[in-house]
């Protein structure tokens, strides 16, 4: 489903990404592990083009995506989630629903206001307040969820767990799984081993803009120097 290949992006002078390279399949769950600063946002970023990439290709569905304006890269199929929960804090919930709606693809929606809600039952109970009424764990479900109203086939989720209350990081794993079962492919950009490890079928490590190891959870446990090199603290 998704290809990447060669891909060098930068910030100004400074070079994030160094021939970065891997593939995603249809319906899998991929974690994006490594440390802060290691390049996993920038990755995201360059998948949706957002950062632009210098050289490389980014491959979706066949198409070659690398040089589409980013609202395309969405309609395309594409949603991404990033970590700064980009709400509208004087929008309601509802209304922070409607504005994904209006940017869905052409194609029927997998996604209806009442299947988001059942989804997640914390915003379905205060689906008329605002959003700067919402904690930063419902602010990050609002954020999937409005995403999700755009019918995606291929959910980028930046640092999902990140700073928000243990009880909903369940609840968020438990959301991936239910994505897993419906056949949504995912990647996810984690620093939390254990949470990536319940949700995601495969982990990719980066370090410095380059991918380490690519492969099973499983795999990664009879590496352990692997883990310690580039994800202990």
């Amino acid at each position: 489903m998704l290809e990447i290949s060669g891909l060098n992006s930068f910030y100004g002078k400074a070079h994030i990404l160094n021939d970065l390279g891997f593939t995603v399949s249809r319906g899998e769950v991929v974690a994006l592990l490594g440390r802060n600063g290691a390049g996993k946002t920038t990755t995201m970023k360059s998948i949706m083009q957002l950062v632009r990439p210098k050289s490389g290709k980014v491959t979706f569905d066949g198409k070659d995506i690398t040089a589409m304006p980013s609202h395309k890269v969405a309609r395309f199929g594409l949603g991404y989630v990033p970590e700064e929960r980009r709400i509208f804090t004087d929008l309601t919930i509802l209304e922070n629903l409607e504005v994904g709606r209006q940017a869905k693809r052409t194609d029927a929606p997998s996604w209806t206001v009442d299947a988001l809600f059942e989804l997640f039952p914390n915003l379905s109970e205060r689906r008329h307040n605002r959003g700067k009424a919402l904690s930063g764990g419902e602010q990050q479900m609002l954020t999937i969820a409005r995403t999700l109203m755009g019918n995606p086939k291929l959910l980028l989720l930046d640092e999902p767990s990140e700073g928000i209350a243990p009880v909903i990081v369940e609840q968020m794993a438990k959301t991936i799984l239910r994505f897993k079962q419906e056949g949504l492919t995912v990647i996810i950009s984690e620093q939390n081993l254990h949470f990536a490890r319940i949700v995601a079928d495969r982990a990719i490590i980066i370090e410095s803009g380059e991918k380490k190891f690519d492969g099973t959870f499983a795999d990664l446990e009879k590496q352990p120097e692997i883990r310690d090199a580039y994800l202990s603290v």
